[in-house]
Order: C-alpha cells, then structure tokens, then sequence
C-alpha cells in the first residue's frame, strides 16, 4: 500500500517541513535537501537520473516561503525566489531521514548483510545455464555472492569462452595486466578490411571461442588483440607463482592496484587425479576472530600501509607499485577489504623500523587464523565447474599436484568490479521483485 500525508507544516523558522503519515508516524526534511532534490525539468534531467541544479545557486540557509498539500500524494512548496517544487508521497517517504528508514535504504541499495563462515561452509551451488538465461536464478546468485562472498556455477562447458559469457551476462570483465592475446581477432580484423570473413576463418574463429560478431573493422586493432581472461596452468618461466604446480598460500588477488578487483571467477577446465584441490577462507569471519582475540593486532592490520609490488611481461609489459592495508575498514572499524597477498607483498617496507616486528607479528596470527582448520574450507572444483567469489573478502589458496609434461590441470580466470556486479544485482531485483 503506497504511503499518504495527513498534513504538512513548516517548523524550525521554515528551515525543515514536517510531513504525518495516515499511519501516525511523522518525518523531517531539510529544506536545503529539498531544494536541492527538486524533481522539476529546470532541476533535474529525468532522462538522465541527474541533477541539473548547481551547487552555486544553491542558498544552503534557505526556508520555504509556503507548503501545501495537494493531496494526500503529493506536497507542494514554494521558495523565496518563486520557484516551485512538487514531491510525490512515496518518493519522499522512501528518503525519510529516520535512522529506521535509512537503515531500510542502506540494506536495499547495498545489502551489506554478511552470513560468516568456516569449515562448516555448505558451498552454495547454481546450474550455470539457469543464471545464464533465468533471471531468477541470476538474481539469486549475486546476492547470495553478496551475502556469503562465494558461489560455486556448475555444468559449464569445459572449454574456454565461458567467462567472456559470464561476464556478458552481468555487463563486463575487468581487463588487468594479466590476458591472452588472440592472433586469431587480429587476423579477423585484417580480413575485414579486403572484404568479407572467409567461411574457414570463420570456423578457426569459433573454434577459438571467438565472437567475431562483435567487431568493427572502423574501430583499431588493439581494441580486439585482448581478452580479460588468464590460463591458470603449469608454465615455464611462470611470471606469477599460480602459473606453477606448488602450493599456493591464502591471499587475495591483485592488491598492487590502487582498486583490486572485487569478484573473481575461475573456471575448471581440466583437473588434475592428485592434488590440486582449492581452499577458500572468510577474511571477515577470520579479521572479526583476530579483532577479539587481539585487538592491538587486529589496529596493526589495519592502520599499516604495506608495499606491493608485481614486475613482468603478460598481455604487455608491466612495473606496478602500490600501498594498501591489509585489512581496509569503515568508519566503525569494522572490515571492508582484505588486501593480503604474501608472493607480491614487496620487500620494500616504508615503516620506521620499531615497527616492523609488531606488525609482522600481527601479521603471523592473522595468517595462523586463516590457516586454522575450523575456518578454512576445502573443495575440488571438477571440469565444467566455476568458482565465483568475493576478492574482498574470501582469500584463496590452492594445494599443490605433481608436475608433468604435459597440462593436467587448466583453470580460465577473470575478474569483474563489484561496480559491474551491484548494478546487475540492482536491475535484476527490479525485474525479479518488481521494485524501484
């Protein structure tokens, strides 16, 4: 039932309106807000959801000159200036400035509910193809991504392609450092320029898992020559510690950014007999467990900027540097990213030395908690199956499998920002749930 005004009044010298609800409740509203939130066209681009109004015109002392009720939908309000504004009874009701509705607010648009987790974690697991055509379906998995920081997708293809879908479903992949180059698209874009693609490079592009129906052969070629996805397999002269067939340490990926990547999808395509399990651990549960157990720890963490550094040759040469916490938090100190990876960690550390063995300390008891065996869960991904989780949250490890001549295990890998994930999880919940 849409919510209806008994009356509207003006209080405090006209500088806020005071709004009662048919059910008896009452709100407050900034006029400055108010004007500031006008919804006329001079105001405000409904075409594009933006505010047209200029800070600089904007009297931060202002009062309402007259309000009125035009009906029990809608208040009316009049300025020193003349101009007039109208707001509808549910637009204001939903931005009631209420720590109640704006609790409301905060849950709808960010969904900052966390369910924690260790060992006894039940891996949430969807049909890939549901989320890829059911909206339903799709709704679900990213919030449950949200909720739980990790969601297993089962029953895809186990070949390569299948993450440039996934990312096509939600919007779009984060492009990093670490890509395949594609010859095959250079190739395509060559052939284009003399006239149409031939039928068998056509095929040698499909095979390649290429859409060639995206390109544009007005548009350059180093558009087309990258893939936002990776090979995780046993190379030679790895350049990243995960392209060998060790054990590989709890971290997140890609803290040497300035913005780390927010979600991360690995797709088993091959697996090896032995070894080569994925272990996974809730960085928040764990941050929470080391701030009770040792808060001065815990402050360490997360007041001590620690270099990164990543050096080498992928999709194209490379030399990043960056400063990061290891456990981010918000005003409440409670966590909000987790920035670890000890195989980038630099040996550069721009601290006074008095410090350095508290923190590497707190440092080896948060490790020693990530690595406890009532927080860590442990899974075998099989081929088809892809991994999707939370980098801010969920550190990743990996056990190690016997090397060999030949590839036994293949994982593809990629990267979306939680951008790209919270704005399809918003318009798939408004089609779901039929809300605004």
């Amino acid at each position: 039932m849409s919510p209806a005004i008994r009356k509207v009044e003006a209080s405090g010298e006209g500088r806020f309106i005071c709004v009662q609800w048919e059910d008896g409740s009452e709100s407050s509203y900034p006029c400055v807000w108010l004007r500031d939130s006008c919804q006329c066209p001079l105001c405000f681009l409904p075409s594009a959801g933006a505010r047209r109004l200029l800070l600089e015109d904007l009297d931060v002392n202002i009062a309402v000159k007259q309000v009125a009720l035009a009906d029990s939908k809608k208040i009316s309000i009049t300025w020193p200036d003349e101009h007039t504004s109208e707001y509808e009874a549910e637009w204001l009701k939903k931005r009631c400035f209420s720590e109640e509705a704006r609790a409301i607010m905060r849950a709808d648009l960010f969904l900052p509910e966390r369910q924690y987790w260790g060992s006894d974690l039940q891996l949430p697991k969807i049909p890939f193809e549901e989320i890829m055509y059911n909206d339903e379906s799709a709704y679900k998995w990213l919030c449950t991504l949200k909720q739980v920081g990790i969601v297993l997708l089962t029953g895809a293809a186990a070949r390569q392609g299948e993450l440039i879908r996934l990312g096509h479903r939600i919007g779009f992949l984060r492009l990093t450092f670490y890509g395949s180059q594609s010859p095959l698209t250079c190739h395509y874009y060559l052939c284009t320029q003399h006239g149409p693609v031939s039928a068998s490079d056509q095929l040698r592009l499909r095979q390649s898992n290429v859409d060639f129906s995206i390109f544009n052969a007005e548009l350059p070629i180093s558009l087309f020559d990258f893939r936002p996805t990776w090979q995780v397999q046993d190379k030679a002269d790895a350049n990243n510690v995960a392209y060998t067939t060790g054990r590989l340490c709890f971290h997140t990926d890609y803290p040497v950014l300035q913005h780390p990547p927010g979600v991360q999808f690995l797709h088993c395509i091959k697996q090896t007999a032995a070894g080569g399990e994925n272990e996974v651990v809730d960085g928040f549960h764990v941050s929470n467990k080391l701030k009770k157990q040792n808060p001065e720890a815990y402050q360490i963490l997360a007041s001590t900027a620690v270099d990164y550094t990543d050096v080498g040759v992928d999709y194209c040469d490379f030399a990043v540097h960056c400063k990061q916490r290891i456990i981010d938090t918000d005003s409440r100190g409670q966590a909000t990213r987790i920035n670890y990876n000890n195989a980038t960690r630099d040996t550069v550390f721009d601290i006074p030395a008095e410090k350095v063995r508290p923190f590497y300390a707190a440092l080896k008891e948060f490790n020693d908690l990530l690595n406890s065996p009532e927080h860590k869960f442990t899974y075998k991904l099989k081929p088809g199956d892809i991994l999707t989780f939370d980098n801010w949250r969920v550190l990743h490890g990996r056990q190690s499998y016997p090397s060999c001549s030949d590839v036994t295990r293949h994982l593809e890998g990629a990267y979306a920002d939680w951008d790209v994930v919270m704005s399809r999880l918003q318009l798939l919940r408004k089609k779901v749930l039929n809300r605004d």
